[in-house]
Formats: C-alpha cells, structure tokens, sequence
C-alpha cells in the first residue's frame, strides 16, 4: 500500500514539474504569402487537351491557383489580399489559416491590379448569392472603380455595400497599417475595361514590387531595372517563357514579356539583384511550371526565381 502511494506521489510531482505547453510565438514582421502563381485561366486550362494539361484533368494539382499574394501583419492583426480570382474561396481560406489572429473568413481588404478575369472575378464570392459580405474595403484605381459600379453583377456588391471601394491614385502611398505603405503604379496593357496596375509594397524592413501583368518592359515609360533596385522582391509578369508557346494568336494581343527577354534584359544585374526576381502569373503551357523542365533549370541556374504556391517573404 505505502508502495502504491508513493508511485501516486511521484507522478503527481512529475506532471507538476513539467512546464504548461504555450503556443510558438507569431513572428511580428509583416509577411507575403504566394496564393497562386498561374495566369488568369488557371491550369489545367479550359478546352486544353495538350501534354500540359491532360494529366490535370484527372489528377488535379492543389498548388495550381491564379495569381494572388497575401499580406499578413501580425502585429497589427490585420490580412489582406492582392487580386480576386476564380480560385478566392481557397486562396483566402489559406491566408486566414496563417493568420491565427482573424476571426472573420474574409481579410482587411482586397487590392485589384485590372479587370481581366483571373483578377476580379473572384468578387462574386462576396455577393448575397455567396457569403454576403458587409463593406469590405475593395482598393482600386479610378477607371476600376468605374468598371465595377457601371457594370452589373459588380454594380450590385456596391449597391448592397458588400464592398466600399477605395479610391487609389496612380503613385500616391496609402499608410495600410502602422508598418506597411502601398503605393499603385501604373502599367501598360490591354486596357480594355480598365487601368492596370502593379504595387509597391513597402514594410518595416523590406519591400515588394508585384507586377503579374505587363505588355513588354520597353513600353513602360519607369525603368524596370531601376525599379527592381528600389525593392528587396520583384514578383513580375513571367506569362510566356518564350515565342514558341505562342503558336495559335498574334503576339500583338497578348504582348507580355516572355521570361528569356526579361533575362536577357537583366542580365547585366549584379547577382544579388537578380536574386530578387521571381517569376510569376505562368501560362498553362509554360514549361516553367514544370521543376524538372529545361526552362526552370535555365532560370534558376542565371540567379532568377518562379514564385511558388506558399511561398513567404518577410517585410
């Protein structure tokens, strides 16, 4: 019996001596996260029976969404998001699971680069058809802004206040929390329905410059090159890697810079400025979709980067 007792005792000191477990501490820097890195018709694409994409249709490939990047700022406990794409319902699901402090389903707010279809067309989440959002601030560019109150079914989330725009002009900062400014940038491209923009990102520490469209870099009138020199990360428009994925359409119409004319553009950087660099919004057929590709060896092995789904850079 005192043997028993005893036994009882030494248990009950050793749960006493272990310390309570308490959750890892969140990093308090501010972060980007890649929530997709395809163009706006996803892969595999609609209609597509080549070898890029046949594999998909029975086996799909959760990393595969259209463009977007997330920004979490622990600190002041706030999350947003960087375009509205067909793939929003998973792509903020991901960014609420790294943000252990947001208790709603939906972010701070919502940055739209242009009215192409893989960058907005996500906003129909937020209707009453869907989870009925009430004012989420939607930041947008002037002729955006005229797009989406002028157009039905767009027209209707602003009607219902299932979003409050937020008017942004072309390289004027916005303070979006105590440690993170967003400056729009204009950018040349098929401008159809409305401007097209990229960002400027800038935290405590580091900042970002996210461009997933752009028609070629000579059309711009800034200075690519100088811009990368600006930021600590560059995710810009790698579309096409190169002509010969363009064998059914007149360049004219999609006149995106393909990966080995940006590479050869930069190719006079230092290595440390070419480490910046990530590739990003990929066509379904680009070979840099593939890790093992001739093209992904290619553009890792002259210091370049294709951004990758998860992928997080601190700010």
């Amino acid at each position: 019996m005192r043997l028993f007792i005893l036994l009882i005792i030494g248990l009950f000191t050793a749960c006493q001596d272990k310390p309570p477990t308490r959750p890892p501490e969140l990093n308090p820097d501010p972060f980007l996260i890649i929530l997709g890195t395809l163009q706006d018709g996803g892969a595999p694409h609609v209609g597509c029976n080549k070898s890029c994409c046949i594999d998909f249709w029975a086996h799909p490939d959760p990393t595969r969404k259209v463009v977007s990047i997330g920004l979490i700022d622990p600190e002041n406990q706030q999350s947003y998001i960087f375009e509205a794409t067909p793939d929003f319902p998973e792509q903020i699901k991901l960014l609420k699971s790294e943000a252990p402090f947001q208790k709603s389903e939906i972010p701070n707010g919502i940055f739209l680069t242009h009215a192409h279809i893989g960058h907005y067309t996500g906003l129909m989440y937020l209707g009453k058809e869907a989870i009925n959002t009430s004012q989420i601030p939607l930041f947008v560019m002037t002729e955006m802004q005229k797009f989406l109150t002028g157009h039905g079914p767009w027209s209707q989330l602003v009607a219902l206040e299932n979003i409050v725009l937020k008017p942004l002009d072309h390289a004027v900062p916005i303070q979006l929390t105590s440690t993170i400014t967003i400056t729009p940038i204009l950018v040349p491209h098929r401008d159809e329905f409305s401007e097209t923009v990229g960002y400027r990102i800038k935290g405590p520490n580091k900042s970002a410059l996210f461009i997933p469209d752009i028609d070629k870099w000579q059309k711009w009138p800034l200075d690519i090159i100088e811009q990368i020199q600006k930021v600590d990360y560059a995710f810009i428009d790698g579309t096409f890697f190169d002509a010969a994925e363009i064998n059914h359409r007149s360049i004219s119409e999609i006149p995106h810079p393909f990966i080995v004319e940006s590479m050869s553009l930069f190719g006079h950087l230092t290595e440390k400025e070419r480490n910046k660099i990530y590739f990003i919004h990929l066509n379904h057929t680009n070979p840099a979709l593939d890790p093992d590709s001739r093209a992904t060896e290619m553009i890792q092995n002259l210091g370049y980067h294709i951004a990758a789904f998860k992928q997080k850079h601190y700010l």
